[in-house]
């Protein structure tokens, strides 16, 4: 007799979860990033791929020269595409070397600082939660990337965008 199957829908008023699922999903689509990047450290960018890859530029282990974080307090986005250098994947972090308006910076970049990773040559896109930051800048004028802007929603096209947005409970 086979084994009996059930299937739960998660909603707003299902239990609290002692696994953390959500921690679990985000870990896992983290690695992809990883994954992705270790491919082009061993064989470079194929073909047309470009990655854009946005993070919290204060949130713990990122390592970025002070005149970055003065521009971008909060968060930033950088693109990996033509001219990049010494790209380096560990477990948990990477860092790579760009030039931003001709000076050259090293940058130390956590995975879980990254809240999207996004490689338009093929319409691909991973969105990510992170937690604020303790001392995440309040009450300052905003830097010029930080403008209004149009909050960019998923749309259900049949592109391979992936959002994963777990609302924690309290």
């Amino acid at each position: 007799m086979p084994a009996s199957r059930h299937l739960v829908q998660m909603s707003d008023d299902a239990p609290d979860s002692l696994i953390p699922y959500d921690e679990i999903v985000q870990e896992a689509l983290r690695a992809v990033v990883g994954r992705v990047l270790g491919e082009v450290v061993k064989g470079g960018l194929p073909g047309e791929h470009h990655f854009y890859i946005t993070f919290k530029t204060r949130a713990p282990g990122v390592d970025i020269p002070d005149h970055l974080i003065a521009r971008f307090p909060d968060e930033m986005t950088i693109v990996i595409q033509n001219r990049y250098w010494d790209l380096k994947v560990d477990k948990d972090r990477f860092e790579v070397g760009l030039s931003f308006n001709q000076i050259s910076s090293m940058l130390h970049i956590p995975f879980a600082a990254i809240t999207s990773f996004v490689d338009p040559a093929v319409d691909f896109a991973l969105q990510f939660h992170v937690d604020e930051v303790e001392g995440d800048i309040n009450g300052h004028d905003p830097a010029e990337n930080d403008g209004e802007t149009e909050a960019v929603q998923p749309v259900d096209d049949g592109s391979n965008v992936v959002t994963v947005d777990f609302g924690k409970k309290k």
